[in-house]
């Protein structure tokens, strides 16, 4: 297995994403880190992932609060011993709403989590990575990072910063060969996107699946599973001289 005795960080771990990157990591051997809010649904997915073979730990953490990061990565350590892998990937939507009337508290946190978690995530495991002797940074960005998004100012300007961030990064971190690159998932059939469904037209949320994927040109939705493929990717062996770049996965939607 690609990733036997590896150790892999998962933030946003109990989302749809989340859930499909830590079942592929798992079953190609390594030791998984899950990160996310609630402890509940930690134990729950911990348990129907893991059968028993101690190389899956649940760590409840707030991404955007440092205490927080710090402690996921002093975990992993403790718990595996070095760190190969962060698939950062905590995120949230926001709300739908003009730039005129959007809400100050929500977009705030949608910076705090999109953004300074993402920046957190990088900047405490760097250290953790270094001692493993290098290591890969995978950021979920979005196409929305790469676009014009009405009415979802704030989770589209978040997205703009990961791709920039995940740049820089790339550059800083090169030297100790940390590889950083980005995934920009377009329509996902995730949690996220019941959300924005239902909050674009709440009386028919069919109907702008029904739009979106008649204007994508694969004419689908993505699937989580086909995200987390791209993500394992990046996080091996094969795609060791790439670094600094940004995945689009979307169906060919940012293009049509």
């Amino acid at each position: 297995m690609r990733f036997a005795g590896r150790s892999v960080i998962i933030t946003g771990a109990t989302g749809g994403l989340g859930r499909a990157t830590s079942t592929r990591f798992h079953n190609e051997g390594a030791n998984v880190a899950l990160v996310d809010l609630s402890k509940n649904e930690l134990n729950t997915f911990s348990q129907s992932l893991d059968s028993g073979s101690g190389n899956v730990i649940t760590i409840e953490a707030d991404v955007s609060k440092d205490a927080d990061v710090k402690n996921y990565i002093d975990k992993t350590m403790e718990a595996f011993g070095h760190v190969d892998t962060l698939f950062n990937n905590a995120g949230i939507e926001g709300n739908i709403s003009s730039l005129e009337e959007y809400d100050e508290d929500i977009f705030d946190r949608v910076m705090q989590v999109n953004i300074k978690g993402v920046w957190l995530g990088m900047r405490n495991c760097a250290d953790a990575m270094r001692k493993s002797g290098g290591g890969a940074i995978i950021n979920t960005a979005s196409a929305a990072g790469l676009m014009a998004t009405p009415s979802l100012i704030a989770y589209g300007a978040s997205k703009h910063a990961v791709i920039g961030m995940t740049k820089s990064a790339s550059i800083e971190l090169a030297p100790a060969g940390i590889r950083v690159n980005a995934v920009c998932p377009g329509v996902i059939n995730t949690r996220m996107m019941r959300s924005i469904e239902e909050q674009t037209i709440p009386d028919n949320p069919e109907e702008y699946v029904k739009a979106v994927s008649e204007k994508t040109p694969l004419g689908r939705y993505g699937e989580a599973a086909e995200v987390a493929s791209l993500v394992a990717f990046l996080a091996s062996d094969e795609a060791t001289y790439i670094t600094g770049s940004s995945y689009v996965i979307d169906g060919g939607l940012l293009n049509a």
